[in-house]
């Protein structure tokens, strides 16, 4: 069992940046890939970003390619999202999440998810 919790989202102006942070208890994040996952009202679940956790390979949506970078700490057992240059359009409830099934991009391939951290950017 992996338990995370997001944390980092707020009110930003567009253009502006944050960085979330996915602190994982439980079991190391070190055996898992993990990923970013976002929902807007009235939209469906959408991946954003993941990192495979062998090699580390970084995966990226085509709408944050570019602006966000995922990273992560193993020895603080931390997920992070760096997110600048942010627009109205990214804003949503984000998600992180651990797992270890093929198709890093599908939200069924992970096992495990935190509660979500709102990110709210305004225009």
């Amino acid at each position: 069992q992996v338990q995370l919790v997001e944390s980092g989202g707020g009110l930003v102006q567009a253009g502006g940046s944050l960085r979330l942070s996915c602190a994982a208890s439980g079991r190391s994040i070190s055996t898992y890939n993990m990923g970013w996952f976002r929902q807007a009202p009235g939209k469906e679940r959408e991946f954003a970003a993941a990192i495979k956790w062998r090699g580390g390979s970084t995966y990226y949506a085509e709408s944050v390619k570019g602006r966000f970078t995922i990273s992560k700490d193993n020895a603080k057992n931390t997920l992070y999202l760096q997110m600048n240059s942010l627009k109205p359009e990214d804003t949503a409830i984000y998600y992180c999440a651990a797992g270890g099934g093929l198709g890093i991009g599908a939200p069924r391939s992970y096992d495990y998810w935190g509660q979500g951290t709102q990110v709210t950017v305004s225009s």
